[in-house]
């Protein structure tokens, strides 16, 4: 993926910083709630953070700007959904529109990740009683943004 103010191909690898020092947000783009995720690239750690609730269906934009004010990230990295096959979609489309809009208020390098299959594994991972990615169980309102740390871990493992 290349780091730019808009969103690039989601099938092209993200690639991290060359300082690798980065505090990332990720972002798990609903039409009713938003999964969102922190993390830091030297030490490749990620957590999920609280979701976000879209409002007729309109990302909470007040709670986005809370977190960039927390958290002061260095990029970002938005979940695109394909389909299986790789084609695009319209929530494809919307997530990319969330992307470019991230860009554009806040002007930082915008990431895009495949996101194919995230939440099922969120789900997995929160409700399986072995939770063999050593997570703490969490609630199903929280799945959302166990997938933000799923894909924020993806993104981590994308080659330099």
């Amino acid at each position: 993926m290349q780091a730019s103010t808009s969103v690039g191909s989601p099938t092209t690898l993200a690639t991290p910083d060359k300082s690798g020092r980065r505090t990332l947000l990720a972002f798990d783009f609903g039409t009713q709630k938003i999964g969102v995720a922190v993390g830091q690239e030297l030490t490749q750690s990620s957590s999920a953070l609280p979701l976000l609730r879209s409002r007729d269906e309109r990302p909470d934009w007040e709670g986005i700007t809370q977190l960039m004010e927390s958290w002061q990230p260095d990029a970002l990295v938005v979940g695109i959904p394909l389909n299986m096959d790789g084609s695009e979609n319209e929530m494809t489309r919307r997530a990319k529109r969330f992307a470019n809009r991230l860009a554009g208020r806040y002007h930082l390098p915008v990431y895009s990740a495949d996101e194919r299959l995230t939440t099922r594994e969120a789900a997995r991972d929160c409700y399986d009683p072995k939770n063999r990615r050593g997570r703490k169980r969490k609630g199903h309102m929280e799945v959302d943004s166990v997938a933000a740390q799923i894909i924020l871990e993806t993104f981590y493992s994308q080659p330099a």
